[in-house]
């Protein structure tokens, strides 16, 4: 059967699908955030040291945190939506018309909103324009009923209307000095006050918001949460704990706090468990790690520099009219023309009607590591959409664990189809103490030629070189002189992403010169230079290259060469092969990598590259 229409025409691709995985994603992992700032005088009159030896005020210092975060936000999580609203102002400006409220914007944004390269200018400027354009006044004094924090309260929450709080993150990040913000005030009035604001704050809560606070301590006192904070986050027990652990953090880990707070775990997407017919289980997946890569390319609109938008019409071929309800054409063995519409060929593409459907189960001995090609997602359930999905899944979870077993399902989608592996974990305590709950890994399966590829790797001798004791012994005294204490990936930045991101930034801003990037990835030249270091070094490469061994006569014209034992080897295991009768009857894409190394490998031909790459430079040493 042939098509008269191009097959790219007729499967559109999945980006270009709403229904697709890719914005079902990013739906489910967006965030509404609301930074509450104090703009009260006591935030204008402390100081505090800052990383350059100079002091800087608690406003300065809360603006220049958020106006890193939305740099950091606008490339990392450009989808997310934020409002900056300051309180204990002298002018408002707020849709309810409150007192003491300022929402900062910019033209051309709503209040909630996508950050800008305008917003963030602007925001950069904020200081300078601040006593004339908004001023500082304290909210809430004696005599008065004015209560700015209420307001502000209210008017975030009102922001925080837009969207639904099951496919988004909603929060108020809050900024201030002042842990009792009642304080100047006695009798009924202060009781009552303080009683409407903490009703204000549950009822914001109650609507899915967290409200989040980012306490700065004066010098000569710390901020007592118990006052009246701890009240309106509503923390107790051990969160009560843990928050007074954070406030006694110092003043310039600020900025360190936001950043960790603005990359919190989320939910990646929500799944739905069939086990057969009529009996399913909801689970949220969560992204335990992940590589940070650069963003997506979006093609922007030279003059406006506006996001471009793609859109399809369908016109006959006879009339050149637009087609409102466009239909497909294949035509049959038969010469006869068999119509779809576009509902049935999505029918068509559509491979599974479940997020992910169980196969099976097999014992825990056949998953292999190597089996585990990316990332795994951890899976735990839910009742929001489905009631019982918790007991089903706990009964479940333990069979697994009590009989060994993990389960095979089919993870299908337009795009990708595969399969996946859910295995069982019990509660575990990392070594950072923190306490991972039961549930379960999602750990997505290679296809089976890339199976039999690695397996092949693994049980070929030749593909691995095997180590004397001596040279185990010398490997581990050497690994332990250079051991990093308490080492975490987190501590270093990828420096072609931070490059990237500030090519990017200086681009987006129009500035005038690109941020400097320290690379922290470059090694300790001091650190390595250290006799013992030295010392375990060389006793190293004498126990694996011997003593006859150069550097230099590892590398020929800048390109790699094999070792003189690995060469030995290929010469032996190439005179195997007819080589001219695999190149003229195509049977060389039938060998295996390891293979096709050989013969590389025996010509001192580089062996680094795919399999295609491999086969190609055979090829054309043999003039093929």
């Amino acid at each position: 059967m042939s098509m008269d229409l191009d097959p790219d025409e007729v499967f559109r691709d999945d980006e270009d699908d709403p229904e697709s995985e890719f914005y079902k994603e990013r739906d489910a992992t967006k965030e509404l955030l609301v930074y509450l700032v104090d703009a009260s005088p006591k935030m204008f009159s402390t100081t505090c040291p800052t990383d350059d030896e100079k002091t800087a005020t608690h406003f300065q210092l809360s603006i220049n945190c958020i106006a890193q975060s939305l740099r950091t936000q606008i490339i990392n999580r450009s989808y997310d939506e934020v409002a900056i609203c300051f309180f204990n102002t002298r002018e408002k400006k707020n849709l309810q018309d409150l007192s003491g409220v300022y929402v900062f914007n910019v033209p051309e944004r709503e209040d909630l909103d996508r950050p800008t390269a305008r917003l963030i200018k602007e925001f950069d400027r904020i200081e300078e324009r601040f006593d004339k354009e908004i001023g500082s006044k304290y909210g809430i004094v004696p005599g008065s009923r004015e209560n700015s924090l209420y307001n502000a309260l209210w008017v975030a929450q009102a922001l925080l209307r837009k969207g639904s709080a099951k496919i988004a993150d909603k929060r108020m990040l809050l900024f201030t000095n002042e842990d009792d913000p009642f304080g100047n005030l006695k009798g009924v009035i202060k009781v009552d006050m303080m009683r409407t604001t903490l009703q204000r704050a549950k009822d914001a809560q109650d609507l899915g918001i967290a409200i989040e606070l980012l306490p700065l301590s004066r010098p000569d006192d710390e901020f007592n949460v118990s006052l009246f904070y701890t009240d309106l986050l509503g923390l107790e027990g051990d969160d009560l704990a843990q928050f007074k652990a954070l406030v006694g953090e110092r003043f310039e880990d600020l900025k360190d706090q936001l950043r960790k707070r603005m990359f919190k775990k989320r939910r990646v997407r929500r799944l739905r468990f069939v086990i057969f017919n009529g009996l399913s289980i909801e689970l949220n997946t969560y992204a335990l790690i992940r590589p940070t890569n650069p963003g997506t390319i979006t093609w922007l609109d030279s003059m406006t520099n506006l996001p471009l938008t793609t859109e399809r019409s369908f016109i006959c071929a006879d009339t050149a009219a637009i087609i409102q309800e466009p239909v497909k054409r294949f035509q049959s063995y038969k010469n006869e023309n068999v119509m779809f519409s576009v509902d049935e060929l999505s029918e068509v593409k559509r491979v599974s009607t479940g997020h992910l459907r169980l196969l099976g189960f097999k014992p825990l001995s056949c998953l292999k590591d190597y089996h585990n090609l990316k990332p795994a997602t951890f899976a735990f359930p839910s009742d929001e959409e489905m009631i019982g999905s918790t007991c089903l899944f706990v009964a479940l979870h333990r069979s697994m664990v009590r009989l060994k077993r993990f389960a095979v399902a089919f993870y299908g989608n337009s795009s990708h189809p595969q399969l996946v592996a859910l295995v069982a974990q019990d509660e575990i305590t990392t070594p950072s103490g923190q306490v991972e709950p039961p549930g379960m890994h999602l750990i997505y399966l290679p296809y089976s030629d890339d199976i039999r590829h690695v397996e092949e790797l693994h049980t070929d001798p030749n593909s691995v070189p095997h180590a004397t004791d001596d040279q185990i012994k010398k490997a581990s005294a050497l690994v332990r002189r250079i051991d990093l204490k308490d080492f975490s990936v987190c501590q270093f930045a990828n420096p072609a992403l931070q490059r990237h991101y500030a090519v990017l930034q200086a681009l987006a801003l129009d500035e005038d010169e690109m941020p400097e990037i320290k690379d922290e990835t470059l090694p300790d030249e001091e650190g390595m230079a250290r006799p013992g270091i030295v010392k375990a070094l060389e006793e190293f490469k004498l126990s694996v290259y011997g003593e006859n061994y150069e550097e230099d006569d590892a590398k020929t014209d800048g390109k790699a060469e094999p070792s003189r034992k690995r060469k030995a080897n290929a010469m032996k295991e190439y005179s195997n092969y007819d080589w001219s009768d695999l190149a003229d009857n195509g049977k060389l894409k039938d060998l295996t990598v390891v293979e096709l190394k050989y013969y590389l490998a025996a010509h001192n031909i580089p062996v680094t590259g795919k399999k295609e790459a491999l086969i190609s430079r055979i090829l054309t040493h043999m003039g093929k």
